[in-house]
């Protein structure tokens, strides 16, 4: 079950890259060395996530929620809402005069 948002979001969602350099980092006392090896990726892409400049991939998500155990549903939804949000602030103009549709 979900819970509908009834106001619209005024900020831009938390990045997984910020989550992870905020709060997991610090918390495993990782580096992004550490985490690129425990995960198996290169230091490059991690170093990328973590500076926002590269989206989680559902790979990544599967990867990250074996290693901290949690879902990597998680790791999408906060992919998800980073995306949603931008995709929106881009087509803000657009999306103000599509008309919505009835059913007849």
């Amino acid at each position: 079950m979900s819970i509908p948002n009834s106001k619209p979001v005024r900020r831009r969602p938390t990045h997984p890259g910020e989550m992870l350099r905020e709060d997991f980092l610090p918390d495993f006392g990782l580096t992004v060395t550490g985490l690129a090896e425990a995960a198996g990726v290169s230091r490059q892409s991690i170093n990328e996530l973590l500076r926002g400049r590269r989206a989680l991939s559902p790979e990544m998500a599967l990867r990250l929620g074996r290693l901290f155990g949690n879902a990597p549903e998680f790791w999408l939804n906060a992919q998800r809402a980073v995306d949603l949000w931008d995709a929106a602030q881009l087509l803000k103009v657009e999306r103000a005069s599509i008309k919505p549709l009835r059913v007849v």
